[in-house]
């Protein structure tokens, strides 16, 4: 308990709450329960990818492209609906396109051999260009109010999206997986020794596929949400907001070099990032700023931790040896 009380995770829990706290009473409308309506609507797409991108970062890869594949699925969403396709069928047909892209980086990072920092570095020029191909700069915009509406509608008697609800709700199954099951174990065996979980049997380079296809998958279907929560489908939805998605993964405790981590550190990484970025636009603090606040929490993420584990490791070598009592 002493150990879990000090960890990471639970220092980022205890920050959420102090700002939070300080929000209520310094920034006005902050405490409103419209503007925490409008802040889950923020939270939803981040916390969607952050839940498979954290199982990715465990076992020591990563996925930037993930933002391009937000934008080029509502480029192809907003194709398909000017060609008549109808909403329900565009759904599993661009979670299938999500699916796709994201074999091609898992085939080029498992089949190839290949970084993946390097591949999807690559393929996050690659589909953002291939958005602007799709749909070039207009938007399209006249999506049905049945669609746009409920997507970002509250659960009755609440200002709760019922999408925030089931964004919670996966949380709790990819915390099941990750923290209960062989395969969480396995993902953490990947991050930590990769040749030793190749000898153990776990097969390394199918695992990590099939992540990248459920990463992007995942971000798919942020892209359909983030299309029908503006009601606008345009090539440069979503752009910058891998960043955002790295830095509350890596602020939530998971080890940039894979094997530790938790998902209740990611969900608090998620919601103390957007709630400190809500609040000082609330207190209109200009743009640029929001984005230095978020450049600092991605540094703080990769070094805090590790910082931390480092100097617990040296205040056990210092602590002296019990030695035991001579015997009578």
């Amino acid at each position: 308990m002493r150990k879990r009380l000090g960890s990471w995770d639970v220092l980022v829990i205890v920050v959420l709450a102090v700002v939070v706290v300080v929000s209520s009473a310094a920034v006005e409308g902050f405490a409103s329960s419209r503007f925490w309506g409008f802040l889950l609507l923020d939270v939803i797409p981040i916390a969607l990818i952050a839940l498979p991108m954290t199982l990715v970062i465990i076992t020591g890869e990563i996925d930037l492209s993930v933002a391009s594949v937000l934008g080029l699925s509502s480029a192809v969403m907003g194709q398909l609906w000017t060609a008549g396709v109808p909403l329900p069928l565009i759904l599993p047909l661009i979670l299938v396109f999500g699916m796709v892209l994201g074999a091609v980086n898992g085939l080029f990072v498992t089949g190839f051999g290949l970084p993946s920092l390097a591949v999807t570095i690559g393929t996050l020029a690659l589909y953002r260009g291939l958005a602007y191909v799709v749909l070039g700069d207009k938007a399209v915009a006249d999506f049905p109010p049945t669609w746009t509406g409920n997507m970002i509608e509250a659960l009755p008697g609440t200002t709760v999206p019922w999408m925030a609800a089931t964004v919670a709700g996966l949380a709790i199954v990819f915390g099941i997986v990750l923290h209960a099951t062989p395969v969480g174990r396995a993902l953490y065996a990947m991050g930590n020794n990769e040749q030793a979980a190749t000898f153990s049997g776990i097969s390394v380079a199918r695992t990590k596929f099939w992540l990248f296809v459920l990463t992007a998958t995942v971000a798919a279907l942020a892209g359909f949400f983030w299309t029908m929560r503006y009601a606008s489908a345009r090539a440069d939805n979503g752009a910058g907001l891998e960043l955002s998605v790295v830095a509350a993964v890596l602020l939530g405790g998971v080890s940039i070099f894979g094997g530790r981590g938790s998902l209740l550190g990611v969900i608090a990484g998620v919601l103390l990032l957007i709630t400190l970025r809500n609040a000082l636009q609330l207190a209109d603090v200009p743009a640029d700023t929001l984005t230095i606040v978020t450049g600092t929490l991605l540094i703080i993420s990769v070094v805090g931790p590790n910082s931390a584990a480092m100097l617990r490791s040296r205040l056990r070598r210092r602590r002296p040896a019990t030695t035991p009592a001579a015997g009578g």
